[in-house]
């Protein structure tokens, strides 16, 4: 894996420990040589993840929305910062530039990242690992959500498999170095991605 893109708040939660989550994965990252992709932004979590990959010596990219470089204020000191029309073309990009999807705590913003980058391995359009980094119990609620609409055939087992959980960014990182995405057909041409 050369990138691995990260997902996150804006905002840094109520819980310390997301921002020590956060913190450690970033750490993490540069310490094993992947590059961070990331929001782009100096706020939250996604400054608390980009500032300890930078700390460590790794390389961050940041994919933000022109709309956004000024509310979110975009990082000033990252490796790369690539300012892009839409939503759709942020994460686009993330998608191309990074081998796998990690969500950290967060909000709406969160959710509809990860949830359109699970949706797209579900197609077939990649299959690179996604996974949830369940700090302090955070995602316990949609997992079990998840195993929910297994239970009611609105999601194939096969495709929940494709979430991988792990409380520690150690874990979740081996995990994806052993992940093996189940054999899909390729719904959609997305052009590349």
């Amino acid at each position: 894996m050369k990138r691995i893109c990260v997902f996150c708040g804006s905002s840094p939660g109520r819980n310390p420990a997301y921002r020590d989550a956060a913190e450690a994965l970033g750490r993490l990252l540069a310490r094993e040589g992947i590059g961070l992709v990331y929001g782009g932004s100096s706020v939250g979590l996604m400054t608390a993840v980009a500032d300890a990959a930078l700390a460590g010596g790794g390389e961050v990219i940041g994919v933000i929305p022109h709309s956004l470089e000024v509310k979110e204020i975009a990082h000033p000191g990252l490796s790369a910062i690539h300012v892009v029309g839409s939503m759709h073309e942020r994460k686009a990009l993330m998608v191309e530039l990074a081998d796998g999807f990690v969500a950290l705590p967060g909000g709406m913003g969160t959710f509809d990242e990860f949830f359109e980058v699970v949706t797209w391995a579900q197609l077939g359009i990649h299959v690179k690992p996604c996974g949830l980094l369940n700090v302090g119990g955070y995602y316990d609620r949609l997992t079990a959500f998840l195993d929910h609409a297994v239970a009611e055939r609105f999601v194939k087992g096969e495709h929940r498999e494709m979430i991988v959980v792990e409380e520690k960014p150690e874990e979740l990182l081996e995990r994806f170095r052993a992940y093996r995405s189940p054999v899909v057909e390729r719904w959609l041409d997305l052009g590349g991605v």
